[in-house]
């Protein structure tokens, strides 16, 4: 499993995943009204966090991205 998440994406991706994480247990703003729509934004949060901490993304390899430099 080689890294092909560079540091500015990894950023990002803690970034809006924490939002995305997060953002339905602290907020009642009305996209998370749904509980389909505030799973499926904690899950795809937790999954953008866990590609930025092992700095590997099973998409970006399935279409050749690489954004990290090595």
């Amino acid at each position: 499993m080689n890294a092909n998440v560079g540091k500015p994406d990894r950023i990002l991706r803690i970034i809006v995943g924490l939002i995305l994480a997060v953002g339905p247990f602290v907020t009642s703003l009305g996209i998370w009204s749904s509980s389909t729509m505030m799973y499926g934004s904690v899950i795809v949060g937790l999954v953008l966090v866990g590609t930025a901490i092992f700095s590997f993304c099973p998409l970006y390899r399935i279409f050749g991205i690489k954004t990290c430099k090595m």
